[in-house]
C-alpha cells in the first residue's frame, strides 16, 4: 500500500502543469501584465563567461524555475510563422551552444526595447540571418538571463512567465525576485504549494 502511494505522489509531482489557459498560435495571451518594479536596490550580476555545465536539456521536456516541466513561451512570434527561444521550438530551453543563456519568457515592453537599444542591442529590426522576426511591444520572446539581470538593475525589466522560464535562470536570479515580476504568479505560486504538499506526503512516508 505504501509503495502504491509513493508511486501515486511521485507521479503528481512528474505530472505537474499550469492551471491557465496558453494559446500554441500566440503564446501567452490570457494573462494580464502588471506593471513593472522599480527602485530596487538589489544588484545581479551576468554571465561570467565560466561554463560549469555543457549538456542542458533543450527538448520540450525541460524543467522550468518552479521544478516542473515547462510549457511552451511562444510557438508563433507576432504571427511571423517562427518560434522564439534559442532553438526556435517556441521554448526557453537552453544548451552548451547557448552561451547567452536564452532562458528567461518575457512580455516585452517599449520600456524594455529601448533599454536593449541604448545597450546595443536592437530588438525592433528583423534579422533573417538570425531567424529573428523583429520585436514590439506585447510580444512573448525568450531573453538571455543577463540580459534581464542588466534591466532589472536599471529598473527596467519586463515581466516574465515563470512556467515557461528555464530552471537555469537560477543561476542568475533568485526565485523570489522572479516570482515578483511573474505574469504568472498566482498559478506559480499553486503549483509550489501543490509540490510541497507531495513532498511532506512523502516525507511522512519515511
Amino acid at each position: 500500500m505504501k509503495l502504491q502511494l509513493l508511486l501515486a505522489l511521485i507521479g503528481a509531482i512528474a505530472l505537474e502543469v499550469s492551471s491557465f489557459t496558453f494559446n500554441p498560435l500566440q503564446g501567452h495571451t490570457s494573462l494580464s501584465l502588471a506593471q513593472g518594479n522599480r527602485g530596487k536596490t538589489t544588484q545581479l550580476y551576468g554571465w561570467d563567461g565560466e561554463d560549469d555545465d555543457d549538456d542542458f536539456d533543450y527538448r520540450p521536456s525541460s524543467i522550468n524555475v518552479l521544478g516542473t516541466p515547462m510549457i511552451p513561451c511562444c510557438t508563433n512570434v507576432a504571427n511571423s510563422g517562427i518560434g522564439t527561444g534559442f532553438y526556435r521550438n517556441g521554448y526557453c530551453s537552453t544548451g552548451d551552444t547557448d552561451v547567452g543563456r536564452h532562458t528567461v519568457c518575457i512580455r516585452v515592453t517599449d520600456d524594455f526595447l529601448n533599454f536593449s537599444e541604448e545597450a546595443g542591442n536592437d530588438l525592433r529590426t528583423p534579422n533573417e540571418d538570425y531567424v529573428f522576426p523583429g520585436l514590439r511591444d506585447g510580444d512573448i520572446w525568450c531573453l538571455c538571463a543577463q540580459r534581464w539581470a542588466q534591466a532589472f538593475n536599471e529598473g527596467r525589466a519586463p515581466k516574465i512567465f515563470l512556467q515557461s522560464t528555464h530552471e537555469k535562470t537560477l543561476d542568475y536570479v533568485p526565485l523570489d525576485l522572479l516570482m515578483s515580476y511573474a505574469i504568472d504568479k498566482r498559478e506559480s505560486h499553486e503549483i509550489l504549494n501543490r509540490l510541497n504538499e507531495e513532498r511532506a506526503k512523502l516525507d511522512r512516508l519515511f
